[in-house]
């Protein structure tokens, strides 16, 4: 628990467990929906439930709009309040299992080689080891050595799987549209 909105942003939790964050919308220091825009500046994906007295049309839009999992106005039944707890623990567990699935993938793409990266690129394209070989200045027994490579190292087991890959980190995209997602 924490006493103002500055302490939270101060000792920020640690993201590793599924939870949420349970926020009032008049609280010491920031509002809550100022707190939740300062969370979200910060890259924060815990969920956040609003609990509040002080709801309105327009700070509730607001939140929901933000991202907010829930917003209940006091006096809130006790199941509900859990009911939505567990819901944004639940997204929280989700959100969670992705990231550590897409740095995971991202680390498996780092252990390319830049041979490999290339052929990766090449290979996600949809080109043909022969092309490949050509565009590389290389054989294709050597591209084919590579291209086996490159599917154990992202423990890819078709060539969908290896397209996904790539679409996913945006790999296929022009320079100036790549970001990180995730």
């Amino acid at each position: 628990m924490y006493e103002s909105a500055e302490q939270l942003l101060e000792r920020m939790p640690d993201n590793v467990d599924a939870s949420c964050i349970l926020l009032d919308v008049k609280i010491p220091g920031l509002s809550g929906p100022e707190l939740q825009d300062r969370l979200a500046e910060l890259g924060s994906t815990l969920p956040i439930v609003f609990l509040t007295g002080h709801g309105d049309v327009p700070t509730t839009v607001r939140a929901i709009k933000a991202g907010a999992e829930d917003f209940l106005t006091k006096p809130v039944p006790k199941d509900k309040l859990i009911d939505a707890i567990e819901r944004a623990v639940a997204r929280s567990r989700v959100m969670r299992e992705k990231s550590d699935q897409f740095t995971a993938l991202r680390t498996l793409i780092d252990t390319l080689t830049p041979r490999e990266r290339e052929v990766f690129e090449h290979v996600a394209r949809g080109k043909m080891n022969k092309q490949i070989a050509r565009e590389l200045g290389t054989t294709e027994r050597t591209i084919k050595a590579h291209r086996q490579k490159v599917m154990e190292k992202l423990r890819a087991e078709s060539l969908a799987e290896v397209v996904l890959i790539a679409e996913r980190f945006r790999i296929l995209a022009s320079p100036s549209d790549k970001t990180h997602d995730g």
